[in-house]
């Protein structure tokens, strides 16, 4: 075993962790899941058979991280935010041939309490805001907030908030010298 898990921790046979990650007390890991390396799994996550975690991602207390939900490399999940997997459950009604895929791309923050709708797509470096509830696609970079979440800027790969309007065209400079271009309502660096 080349990762660290702790004695209160469950890791179903066939499950696969990456080298140099960490799984803290009371997570459930099922057989089915990839879990890559240098992921950390705060106290009492769950994550399930059908699910992809990329390398260096950390995942906080209380998360659920259910079948269908594939998380790209350097995806930060903060405490007790919500994946979804079935868009209109019912429990008399049996749905598990209904999961709706949800991507979390590269290096995405998803905020403390926020709930992630199933069957859309969260942009790279996207940062969604502590309670926000996400229900369509988010662009790239975007700072996502509210109920339903809606659009309030854009933010660097690095973590700030960029002096830049939400549409129409702008250059920006981070505070790491790095250049953000807005053009066509897209964010790109460099």
């Amino acid at each position: 075993m080349n990762y660290f898990k702790h004695d209160s921790a469950i890791v179903d046979d066939g499950a696969e962790i990456g080298e140099n990650s960490r799984v803290w007390h009371f997570v459930h890991v099922c057989g089915g899941a990839k879990i890559g390396k240098g992921v950390s799994l705060g106290q009492n996550v769950f994550v399930g058979n059908k699910v992809e975690i990329g390398d260096h991602c950390k995942v906080q207390n209380n998360v659920s991280v259910y079948d269908n939900v594939y998380l790209e490399e350097g995806v930060f999940c903060g405490p007790s935010m919500v994946f979804t997997n079935v868009y209109n459950p019912r429990s008399l009604i049996e749905r598990k041939d209904e999961y709706k895929d949800t991507f979390v791309k590269k290096g995405a923050s998803l905020g403390a309490n926020c709930t992630i709708v199933c069957g859309v797509t969260i942009g790279e470096y996207a940062f969604i805001g502590a309670g926000a509830v996400v229900n369509k696609d988010v662009p790239s970079y975007a700072l996502m907030v509210g109920a339903p979440a809606k659009q309030i800027g854009w933010m660097s790969e690095y973590g700030e908030q960029l002096d830049l309007p939400l549409s129409g065209e702008g250059s920006v400079k981070c505070s790491t010298g790095a250049i953000y271009t807005l053009k066509d309502n897209t964010l790109t660096k460099g």
